[in-house]
C-alpha cells in the first residue's frame, strides 16, 4: 500500500475525545436498496448504508457521483426537484422518512443543512440564530437570548460577536458567516447536521475552524458532510463513505478505507490516479 494513505490518514491525530465506539453506536440513518432518478436519468443505484449516531459520516468521489443527492435526500430536499422518483427505504431512528404520514416540517427541524456557500439572512447576526424558533412561535426574549448565545457558542463564535448581535450578519467574514449558518441550524435543535462541502469557499485558518467545530459538534449530533478534500475526511471523520458514478463503491470506519481498502478502485481513486 501506498505511503499516502499513511501520510492522509495521519495529517491530524484525532483527540481522545473524537474516538467514537462504532461498533456500540446506534444507528441514526439506515439506507437500504436507494435508487434515485431525475427526470430521465438515474443518479443512484442501490444504495445500502448505516450511519451511526454521535458520528461523522464523509461522502467522497469525483464529482458528479451523486454525493449531494443524497445528502439531500436525508432531508427531503430533493422533493422540491419536479419529475424526481426513488426507491428504497431511508430511515431515521428507525422510522421511514419517506412514510406519506411523515412530518415534513419536523423532519428538516430534526435534521439540518449547512451549505456549501455560507447564506446567512440579510439581518442582525441575533435574528439570524433567533429566526427558527422565531418562526416556530417562541417569542420570550429572555429564552431567545439564551438559546442566541448557546448556539453562537457551540458555532465556537459567540467571543468574536457578543458585543456585536445587532450588526448585520452580511458583514462577517467568510469564516464567520459560515459558522453562524451552523449557529442558525443548531437553533432548531436538530439531531443531524448535513454539511455540503462547507469549508470550500474558506481559507486555511477558517476551514481549521470548521473542522474543529465538527470534532466538538459530534459528542451531540451526528454529522454527515460531503466534501472532496480527502485530507479533511480523514481528519474530521468515523466512517467515509466512497461513490463513483451513483455507486457506493465502499464505507467503512476512516483509517481503515484509508489505509486498507478493501477495493482497488477506492485505492485509485484516493492515491489520485483518477478523479
Amino acid at each position: 500500500m501506498t505511503r499516502m494513505f499513511t501520510d492522509i490518514v495521519t495529517a491530524r491525530v484525532p483527540s481522545p475525545k473524537s474516538a467514537v465506539n462504532l461498533a456500540l453506536a446506534k444507528p441514526k440513518f439506515t439506507l437500504q436498496n436507494v435508487n434515485f432518478w431525475y427526470p430521465g436519468k438515474q443518479v443512484l443505484f442501490d444504495i445500502s448504508l448505516v450511519m451511526p449516531e454521535r458520528s461523522v459520516v464523509a461522502f467522497i468521489g469525483p464529482s458528479g457521483c451523486g454525493k449531494s443527492t443524497l445528502l439531500r435526500m436525508l432531508n427531503r430536499m430533493s422533493d422540491h426537484v419536479e419529475g424526481v422518483r426513488h426507491t428504497g427505504t431511508i430511515n431515521l431512528d428507525g422510522q421511514s422518512i419517506y412514510n406519506k404520514d411523515s412530518n415534513l416540517v419536523d423532519l428538516r427541524r430534526r435534521v439540518g443543512m449547512v451549505f456549501q456557500k455560507s447564506n446567512p439572512f440579510p439581518k442582525s447576526i441575533f435574528e439570524n440564530v433567533a429566526f427558527g424558533p422565531r418562526m416556530a412561535g417562541q417569542t420570550n426574549r429572555r429564552v431567545l437570548d439564551e438559546l442566541v448565545e448557546r448556539c453562537l457558542r457551540q458555532a465556537a463564535l459567540w467571543d468574536e460577536v457578543k458585543d456585536r448581535l445587532n450588526a448585520s450578519a452580511l458583514a462577517l467574514s467568510g469564516g464567520q458567516q459560515q459558522r453562524l449558518c451552523i449557529a442558525r441550524s443548531l437553533a432548531t435543535d436538530p439531531q443531524v447536521l448535513l454539511m455540503d462541502e462547507p469549508a470550500s469557499a474558506l481559507d486555511p485558518k477558517s476551514t481549521a475552524k470548521i473542522e474543529d467545530l465538527i470534532d466538538d459538534l459530534k459528542a451531540t449530533y451526528t454529522i454527515v458532510i460531503v466534501t472532496h478534500n480527502m485530507q479533511q475526511a480523514a481528519r474530521v471523520s468515523d466512517i467515509t463513505a466512497f461513490f463513483f458514478e451513483g455507486v457506493l463503491v465502499e464505507a467503512g470506519p476512516t483509517r481503515q478505507l484509508f489505509t486498507k481498502p478493501s477495493k482497488k478502485q477506492t485505492e485509485d481513486y484516493i492515491t489520485g490516479r483518477f478523479g
